[in-house]
């Protein structure tokens, strides 16, 4: 079998390693780029791509069902999910095309199968037309991402569930979507599946919603689940699964009682797990934690000196504009233009459920645990102009401002176009604009972004 050296090989085409593949060739550098699956990794062809263009669907269908709150009256709509799976599916094939046609660059080699390290900076590749190869490289940067994690439920592993992944190409209806876990994919898809017609019940571990946030966030996201009539039971533990001639059923514990609940499909959307098992990296020395995650220094080297790792495979955060600034920093670093570093790098996010959540910099919990004093701006959106003019006004929005500096030191903004509201906070966080300068600064009307002069008028109060 040949072997054939490259200068650089990337194992994985997800967001952060197809530009950096790209920019390397461009640059010169004879460079591999790996995929077992599809060009475009994740975000393209899992997750945002294919669950942003069906909550687009679902969107549509509430306001068709809640027309009434507007003035308008529609009769005798239907949701057809086939259609709506094939127009997630060429929105999907458009974006994976187009990486495509971006990879097709002078020096940079694609390779059509899975990559396991046989030994240091050594790759076999099996080929998926059957075919095997032996590449090798100076540098070798790891992009493979996660995978859904199931949880070790007894009966789970006789009984029919979905993934985030598989559950986006059925192409009909559930009529009782039970879903374990109750962070940000859950409550996603569960809206989404809610607002097709579908009963929806969530079950979260944790005592609340959205775990990692602040109680009042949870409490405010729980409120608009709600309200659209999914159920939800927070601090329980699903101990079994069973399939019984009327459907699905699972056994859960909560509030030191014991229920059943049932459905027709469940889906499991309680973590994620690194794909890292099949790489072999213990035959290359590169270390992983507990987990089975990457572990990586500032410069997203890891402990066998020019092997990195990018994205959800190192562990957190797992966003995919996380993913993509980390080729950044690999680039930098390998053509030598400058020393990057991921310290202190802003992480923003956003969870798209309707209205959205945006978040940047530090929750109030972080903030007690680190001892700052702070002070909170708070704004429900009932009292925001452009919220009650489009009839959005669930949610709030609230900000963390040092005492003294007026610094701000992070946002929760839960409401109508809160990654966009808070993606302002966090220019203004880069850019140390002060609340006392955002609290008087000009804003056209009546747009939802001049709401943060209210925001921060509420120091006052």
């Amino acid at each position: 079998m040949h072997m054939q050296h490259f200068n650089a090989i990337i194992i994985g085409s997800g967001q952060g390693g197809n530009p950096l593949a790209r920019k390397l060739a461009k640059a010169g550098w004879q460079t591999a780029l790996v995929e077992k699956k599809w060009l475009g990794g994740t975000c393209i062809n899992d997750g945002c791509t294919p669950t942003k263009a069906m909550i687009a669907s679902a969107r549509a269908a509430w306001v068709a069902a809640n027309g009434r709150q507007w003035g308008l009256r529609v009769n005798g709509y239907s949701v057809d999910m086939e259609s709506i799976v094939e127009r997630k599916n060429r929105i999907v094939a458009d974006f994976r095309a187009g990486t495509e046609k971006r990879l097709q660059v002078d020096g940079l080699t694609l390779f059509d199968g899975a990559a396991a390290f046989t030994g240091p900076k050594t790759l076999h590749v099996q080929l998926h037309d059957g075919g095997e190869a032996t590449i090798t490289a100076d540098h070798i940067v790891i992009d493979t991402g996660t995978s859904p994690q199931v949880p070790p439920v007894p009966g789970l592993d006789v009984i029919p569930w979905f993934t985030s992944t598989t559950l986006l190409d059925l192409p009909t209806l559930p009529s009782h979507l039970l879903v374990m876990g109750g962070s940000y994919i859950a409550l996603e898809l569960g809206q989404m599946f809610r607002r097709f017609g579908s009963e929806v019940t969530i079950i979260e571990r944790a005592p609340q919603l959205v775990p990692r946030e602040d109680e009042d966030v949870a409490a405010g996201v729980q409120q608009i689940m709600e309200a659209e009539g999914i159920g939800i039971f927070t601090g329980t533990e699903v101990q079994q699964a069973e399939q019984t001639s009327r459907g699905i059923v699972l056994h859960i514990h909560t509030n030191g009682q014991q229920h059943v609940l049932q459905g027709s499909h469940v889906l499991v959307a309680t973590g994620r797990t690194p794909q890292t098992p099949a790489l072999q990296l213990d035959k290359a020395g590169v270390q992983t934690d507990d987990q089975g995650y990457i572990t990586v220094n500032e410069r997203l080297e890891t402990n066998v000196p020019g092997v990195y790792a990018l994205g959800d495979v190192k562990g957190g955060p797992a966003f995919t504009h996380i993913s993509y600034h980390d080729h950044f920093i690999v680039y930098k670093n390998l053509l030598g233009k400058e020393s990057a570093s991921i310290r202190d790098r802003q992480v923003p996010y956003c969870m798209f459920t309707d209205p959205q959540l945006g978040r940047i910099g530090l929750s109030e919990k972080e903030a007690r645990q680190q001892g700052l004093r702070y002070k909170t701006a708070s704004l429900p959106m009932k009292h925001v102009a452009r919220a009650i003019e489009t009839s959005q006004t669930s949610g709030f929005m609230k900000a963390l401002v040092a005492e003294g500096s007026g610094r701000i030191l992070g946002a929760a903004v839960l409401g109508a176009e809160g990654g966009e509201i808070m993606s302002l906070l966090q220019m203004a966080m880069l850019g140390g604009i002060t609340a006392q300068q955002l609290r008087e600064m000009i804003f056209a009307h009546p747009l939802y972004a001049e709401s943060l002069n209210n925001l921060f008028l509420s120091l006052d109060k």
